[in-house]
């Protein structure tokens, strides 16, 4: 019988640029929506999405491979009909042990465009959370996911992984520093005070930056942030005029369409310069924007690919964060094998305690209370060190991937099929 295979299907910025990857993000909503429809429609279980601006990925427990099916099902979810012209963008990993690799290596940063991103293992752990509320998580999801927080851990504290330039937002920001160098206090807009957009207020905030202004749909949000850091705040209605004053506008952003178009700045001063820095993935600022006069526009990819000048110790660190991968690989693939024998040990402890019971019932009738504790300690005692043996064993087989052979001999011998797994 064919076991369960942990797989994994998606995009990132190193199989599809970027808007193709702008089409296929997905919101918290919609990654649950597609949850419950591949649990629907597959079946499956541990089913986890990870979506950011530089990758949107689906990981599932299943029998079967269904990765292609998954990948068609997303694309038609975002209105891709097509989905022929877009299946060559995305990356499948069949085994569980490519699936398993792949999300440590995301999750720790090493796949990331900022290499060694800090943001990457929040982003993680929000989509467990969203397994988690969905009760898509099980024993192999909840301690794959500890593992690779654990990894990480050692990661932060062990090597240079994540010193320097690290998030996007931090990147963001040292790009304001380079474009604003000649003008004293520049006057800047954060637009979206999401997970970024709260990043790069903080930034700014270390970097001594006084002339700021925060935008966000929800003004509590905006008033909150605004409150703590010592920022301005202005409505959401206001926002064009909010724009129109800056030297400076970073947007975060999340929506379907372009928020900042021409439209929208045909009202800007035409004697200056104006830096749009868009973090948002879809876009939020309309690609044609910069063929407005004056207007600089700086993507997502942009601001990525400038991070990497500046990584040269992290890039040092790498083989040190492989090891570290490699550490907890070993350790969870010995507990996956050993999951596969559970089921078998249990059942063996059930037939010899079984047999147990079955036998002290035939002979304890006319013994004291005494004699019957001393039998069942003795009887109790004798079975733990009967099953030490053959647990020892299949466990030691489990590592050698010859486990198969051990369960069969051992379902026959004590006819085990018909034993429930009962604890």
């Amino acid at each position: 019988m064919e076991s369960l295979q942990f797989r994994s299907v998606g995009i990132s910025y190193k199989t599809a640029p970027l808007e193709i990857r702008e089409q296929i993000a997905l919101n918290e909503d919609e990654a649950k929506a597609l949850m419950l429809k591949v649990q629907e429609f597959f079946g499956g279980s541990d089913i986890l999405v990870v979506s950011t601006c530089n990758r949107t990925e689906f990981y599932y427990n299943s029998v079967e491979d269904h990765n292609v099916a998954i990948a068609k099902l997303l694309l038609i979810e975002k209105g891709l009909i097509n989905t022929e012209a877009y299946l060559p963008y995305f990356a499948y990993y069949s085994t569980q042990q490519a699936a398993v690799r792949h999300l440590f290596e995301v999750a720790t940063g090493l796949h990331s465009q900022v290499v060694g991103d800090m943001q990457i293992p929040n982003q993680v752990k929000h989509a467990y959370q969203w397994s988690v509320d969905l009760g898509m998580a099980g024993p192999f999801l909840h301690r794959l996911l500890h593992t690779i927080f654990f990894a990480n851990k050692r990661v932060a504290q062990e090597t240079s992984f994540r010193d320097g330039a690290a998030s996007t937002s931090y990147v963001a920001v040292e790009l304001i520093e380079q474009v604003t160098a000649l003008k004293e206090n520049p006057s800047i807009l954060v637009l979206g005070v999401g997970e970024i957009g709260t990043d790069v207020c903080r930034n700014l905030k270390e970097k001594e930056y006084t002339n700021i202004t925060i935008v966000n749909r929800t003004l509590q949000k905006a008033q909150s942030l605004a409150s703590e850091l010592g920022f301005a705040v202005a409505d959401f209605e206001n926002v064009e005029e909010e724009i129109n004053k800056a030297d400076v506008v970073i947007s975060s952003i999340v929506r379907d369409e372009p928020f900042i178009t021409q439209s929208l700045l045909q009202s800007a001063s035409r004697y200056s310069f104006k830096y749009l820095i868009d973090l948002s993935v879809p876009r939020s600022i309309a690609a044609d924007v910069e063929q407005v006069p004056g207007m600089i526009v700086y993507n997502i990819d942009n601001i990525q690919n400038r991070a990497n000048e500046a990584l040269s110790r992290r890039l040092d660190s790498i083989p040190h964060v492989e090891s570290i991968i490699t550490q907890a690989l070993e350790e969870f693939s010995d507990w996956s094998k050993e999951m596969v024998v559970s089921p078998t040990i249990q059942k063996l402890k059930n037939a010899l305690e079984q047999i147990r019971q079955e036998e002290m019932s035939r002979f304890m009738k006319g013994l004291s209370e005494e004699e019957v504790a001393k039998v069942d300690k003795i009887t109790s005692s004798m079975m733990q060190k009967i099953i030490k043996l053959p647990v020892l064993q299949l466990k030691a087989a489990c590592k050698r991937g010859e486990a198969e052979t051990l369960i069969d001999v051992l379902n026959d011998l004590f006819n085990l099929e018909s034993q429930p797994e009962r604890r």
